[in-house]
């Protein structure tokens, strides 16, 4: 569907995006995540054929996005992150228009608004003019025009960014119904939003892929093998010597647990391969300190994101996790970049 081959795109000494490669297969819906600065939106742009690239190439349906970008902006469908609105025209006047643009036959133009129009559930506000609407609808007539010509592949730069809880609600509804019928990649900086509708994550850091994976397996490889929590009523000596005779497990902490007067905390990590938790059980039982709140640690995805972003700070190579969970070796990075996106574009 769409193979990014190795790409580059430098403004000056400084890359915004570096040697990025990755590839969206049909049906799925992409999370496209990233710090500030991270080259989210450059990348959207060069894909979209908006930006050239400085190397490397990008493939849309097997079409070059440089050397064929007519047969390749066709299968596109893209929504910046400031939708392309002309605010003194109404919303069906800018979709008539945009439908012209995009080169959409004059017989069919008005069956393909009104699809769109459907799609997007607009039906109540296609006379209005588009300054007079709330930015929720202003959203949705973004989208509108990224789905004309109904494109199979669907580019949406931050769709939420600005809305209120209620329009985030409506707009992530409205993705996943598109998602039926289109691929999509979703650029976005709410991560649970990501977690809730897409099937796929790609995590880029300095211009450069760290994860490409489904966000269960990525719970999977950050989460510590057989990690759990749990309170324990009893004597901190007493509950130590309990968890100490549990084989299998790594580390762990103890404490009182706070608020809770005559119990302890505990955090244990589990070797890889060990589930600890009947033992611990046993163990706990037979020295009578009584369990009274046992649970697994689970990463959420904003953790995630976070220490994979820190550790590729920290780290002067940084490994792309796929989604098979092997580890492929990432490019030594060039100098970093703190170009803003809003500036790339």
């Amino acid at each position: 569907m769409i193979e990014v081959r190795d790409l580059v795109k430098r403004y000056g000494s400084r890359s915004a995006v570096d040697h990025l490669s990755f590839t969206v297969e049909k049906g799925q819906v992409y999370g496209f995540l990233g710090p500030n600065g991270a080259g989210k939106s450059t990348t959207m742009n060069i894909m979209t054929g908006y930006l050239g690239a400085t190397e490397g190439e990008v493939i849309i349906n097997g079409h070059n996005i440089l050397e064929e970008p007519e047969a390749a902006k066709k299968c596109i469908g893209y929504l910046p992150e400031q939708p392309p609105l002309y605010l003194d025209m109404t919303v069906d006047e800018y979709l008539q228009f945009a439908a012209e643009l995009k080169g959409i036959a004059k017989s069919e133009r008005a069956q393909q608004v009104e699809r769109a129009v459907s799609m997007t559930h607009l039906e109540d506000v296609t006379g209005r003019l588009i300054k007079n609407l709330s930015k929720g609808y202003r959203q949705r007539v973004g989208l509108a025009q990224a789905v004309l010509g109904f494109p199979e592949i669907l580019i949406l730069d931050e769709p939420t960014v600005g809305l209120d809880p209620q329009q985030i609600i409506e707009i992530r509804d409205l993705i996943r119904e598109l998602s039926e019928e289109h691929t999509i990649i979703l650029s976005s900086h709410i991560l649970s939003e990501v977690q809730e509708v897409c099937d796929q994550v790609l995590i880029i850091h300095h211009g450069r892929l760290l994860v490409s994976d489904s966000p269960e397996n990525l719970e999977k490889h950050m989460r510590r093998a057989g990690a759990i929590e749990a309170t324990v009523r009893g004597e901190l000596y007493t509950v130590e010597q309990a968890v100490s005779s549990v084989d299998g497990i790594e580390h762990y902490d103890i404490a009182p647990a706070a608020g809770q007067d005559g119990c302890i905390s505990l955090t244990i990590e589990a070797k890889e391969g060990f589930d600890v938790r009947e033992s611990l059980f046993y163990a706990c039982a037979e020295a009578r300190t009584p369990i009274i709140m046992l649970k697994t640690t689970n990463f959420s995805l904003e953790e995630i994101f976070l220490e994979l972003t820190q550790q590729a700070d920290a780290t002067p190579e940084t490994d792309a996790v796929s989604a098979d969970g092997t580890a492929e070796a990432a490019d030594e990075p060039e100098q970093p970049t703190d170009e803003s996106e809003g500036g790339a574009q």
